[in-house]
């Protein structure tokens, strides 16, 4: 049996979605809003929204770019903004039954370009406690995906 962690520190969030036996999901942030995830026409999808892997790495530089304000603070990191550019690759047997081959990430690419004052050993500093801390971080670790993540500072 699973127990569900309680206490001060446990914050829940709820996302709820609908499909109607199609490729695309409508998937309902309450008070955040709404957003559409679909497969491209050539997989079978209408091309109505992002595909949910490539929502999985938007949720990556999402949660990369918080942890990075939160952790930034502490640190009395000063920066501008944050440019990503994300990549996965997968092997799509996986997903279409072969069990020797895991469904998800194969690897992903995660590219953060700073734009700041601050020098790249700080910076560096910097990334390895926000990468301790990210929460999407860690359950890619957590499963095993290869990261290759670069940390660029860049002067405005």
């Amino acid at each position: 049996m699973v127990t569900e962690p309680t206490g001060e520190f446990i914050r829940r969030r709820q996302v709820s979605g609908s499909t109607m036996a199609t490729m695309r999901t409508v998937l309902d942030y309450a008070e955040a809003g709404v957003q559409v995830t679909d497969e491209p026409a050539v997989a079978g999808g209408g091309g109505s929204g992002p595909t949910p892997l490539q929502s999985v790495l938007g949720a990556l530089c999402g949660c990369e770019a918080v942890t990075f304000r939160r952790t930034a603070t502490e640190f009395d990191f000063i920066y501008e903004r944050i440019d990503f550019e994300a990549a996965c690759t997968i092997d799509i047997r996986g997903r279409s039954g072969d069990r020797s081959v895991r469904p998800h990430f194969q690897t992903v690419k995660l590219q953060g370009t700073v734009i700041t004052e601050e020098s790249q050993a700080r910076l560096d500093e910097l990334i390895e406690e926000v990468h301790a801390r990210c929460p999407v971080m860690n359950l890619m670790k957590d499963a095993g995906v290869r990261l290759d993540l670069r940390w660029v500072a860049v002067a405005p």
